[in-house]
């Protein structure tokens, strides 16, 4: 089960960006070939806020700068144990899917491209992830998205249990 998602505000947060790939697309018209270039950017303040965004421009800087916009507005919180998740989840879109596990302390974080961006973004310092699939960057990333989505706050376990969060732990 998903958590609903509510609305972060990037002020007051100091987000740091990591641009995961630029791909570049030409569109064929009449007369010849439009060069453009897609950016897709993560944003994140190293603590449990992060987001994505991607943006499409003529130019490599712009291209940059309107996905740091759009992923400024896709913020999203991940509830943390410690250094690591608190639990283990895999996440899904399309033909991608990603696996995140919890990882002891000093393990660092085992993961490819996209998700190690995502995971360094949102201030997961240990962690073990697999891409099952897929490994569109852009699958990859949604997918990372979705799994992050599914981790439930210890916090509100503990609650939901009528147990104090030292008993689950």
């Amino acid at each position: 089960m998903r958590r609903p998602r509510q609305k972060i505000s990037p002020e007051g947060l100091n987000l740091q960006d990591e641009v995961i790939s630029i791909n570049r697309v030409t569109k064929v018209v009449k007369g010849g070939k439009n060069l453009s270039f897609a950016a897709l950017v993560v944003v994140g303040d190293g603590a449990g806020h992060v987001g994505f965004g991607t943006g499409k421009a003529r130019e490599v800087p712009i291209a940059i700068k309107k996905a740091i916009e759009a992923a400024k507005k896709n913020l999203i919180r991940v509830p943390l144990a410690g250094n690591t998740l608190p639990h283990e989840v895999i996440g899904e879109h399309g033909a991608g899917r990603v696996l995140l596990k919890p990882a002891e302390e000093g393990a660092g974080i085992i993961a490819g491209g996209a998700v190690r961006a995502i995971m360094r973004a949102a201030g997961v310092r240990d962690v073990r992830t697999k891409v099952l699939g897929s490994t569109n960057p852009h699958n990859v990333v949604r997918a990372t998205f979705d799994g992050l989505l599914q981790i439930k706050d210890p916090v509100d376990v503990a609650r939901l249990r009528g147990k104090q969060l030292e008993e689950l732990l």
